[in-house]
């Protein structure tokens, strides 16, 4: 049977039913290890029970109404998150990229209302991956996602990751902001340093500038930190996140300072779905979980023991593993085969991982993965391995 979907996904052969933990469960039977977490979304696994409580309990009473009345418990996530990071203010969407159009509008407007309207163009960065949108494909700047879709957007100026000078060169007068992923997940889990995280600041600082980050794949405990800015001791001015704010629930939010916030007044933006009820009763379940004493420290503690194995495993495979990145459970392997090759293989041990550029793999499994979790995982990554191993030698 032809399926009625619009083909953009060249969708894997298997249907899940079910979840429990870092499991889900095929309808044919068979039982995965997700190490994908849905792309970083599922942040607190499958069928957690305060998550699916939150959400039984909040459908029971009310799914919709509109951001024209008052919210409260979408009032009362505003306010944790502002207390528990830099931000004053905070927008709710329903997505990433969303929440990165709202980042861009939001520094553009804040200029103009500065008086200075001619200030609109963002600094970004290559292999930047900020969504699927008209704006924010030309943010990201990838020419497969930009192609056949007429002109990009204008206001985009693209320099290469790290290179300090690029960036200060690119400032003209016209420049709005800057934009970055302190962690680029789709562009290979590249980890920017923090030194250059603070010039970013300081930069901004010096010519007024606002500094945006977008921690939509980063976020939410995802480093070892509730956001991945805090490690290097900065603030930025506006931020997006989503994903595993939402545990699942299709969520995200715009952060922001006062300050940077100030232009974004009555009727200039809005949203119909963003901020309702079910959303705001399960984005306030994620953040009991993630913020309770000790669930950073322990995803930490995770985070180091995983990034040590597979460390064993890349010095007992070089053939197959040249580099191993990341910080906190946003691991990549950096392949020396082609990353689908490894990514099937894994698939083929019933374990799910994502792939992404610079022909890396991704190891972002949920952030409640046990010790016995991520024992299984390093089992199924050195079989995979070695049965790769064998293949390449057998195509010699």
């Amino acid at each position: 049977m032809t399926s009625a979907l619009l083909k953009t996904y060249n969708r894997t052969p298997v249907a899940f039913e079910s979840g429990q933990g870092a499991h889900l469960y095929s309808s044919q039977g068979d039982t995965y290890l997700d190490f994908g977490a849905g792309i970083a979304v599922s942040s607190l696994g499958h069928s957690h029970p305060h998550l699916v409580e939150a959400l039984k309990s909040q459908a029971e009473k009310l799914w919709h109404t509109s951001n024209l009345y008052q919210i409260p418990d979408g009032e009362r996530l505003a306010t944790r998150l502002v207390e528990n990071t830099f931000a004053d203010v905070v927008f709710f969407t329903n997505s990433g990229a969303e929440a990165l159009e709202c980042t861009i509008k939001m520094a553009r407007k804040y200029h103009s209302s500065q008086g200075a309207p001619e200030k609109y163009r963002f600094i970004t960065f290559e292999g930047a991956f900020h969504g699927r949108t008209l704006a924010t494909i030309a943010a990201g700047g990838k020419a497969q996602y930009l192609e056949g879709f007429g002109p990009a957007v204008d206001g985009f100026d693209q320099v290469p990751l790290g290179d300090l000078e690029a960036v200060k060169a690119a400032i003209t007068d016209e420049t709005a902001a800057i934009l970055i992923e302190p962690v680029q997940g789709e562009g290979g889990i590249r980890t920017v340093s923090n030194g250059f995280l603070k010039s970013l600041r300081q930069l901004c600082d010096e010519h007024g500038l606002l500094l945006a980050f977008d921690e939509v794949q980063c976020g939410v405990g995802r480093t070892g930190k509730l956001f991945a800015y805090e490690w290097a001791d900065i603030e930025p001015d506006i931020m997006a996140v989503a994903k595993g704010i939402g545990g699942g629930f299709p969520m995200g939010a715009c952060l922001a300072t006062q300050k940077a916030g100030s232009g974004m007044t009555a009727g200039v933006h809005g949203t119909t779905f963003g901020g309702n009820p079910l959303a705001m009763a399960v984005g306030n379940a994620v953040l009991d979980v993630v913020l309770a004493d000790g669930f950073l420290e322990t995803v930490n503690q995770r985070g180091i023991r995983l990034k040590q194995k597979l460390a064993r495993l890349a010095d007992e495979f070089p053939d197959i593993i040249e580099e191993v990145r990341g910080v906190g459970l946003m691991m990549g392997l950096k392949c020396k085969v082609p990353n689908s090759d490894v990514v099937e293989a894994l698939f083929n041990e019933k374990m799910l991982t994502i792939p992404a550029g610079e022909n890396v793999v991704r190891i972002i499994p949920p952030l409640i993965i046990s010790d016995d979790d991520l024992d299984e995982a390093i089992g199924k990554i050195e079989t995979a391995c070695a049965k790769l191993r064998i293949s390449e030698q057998e195509a010699k």
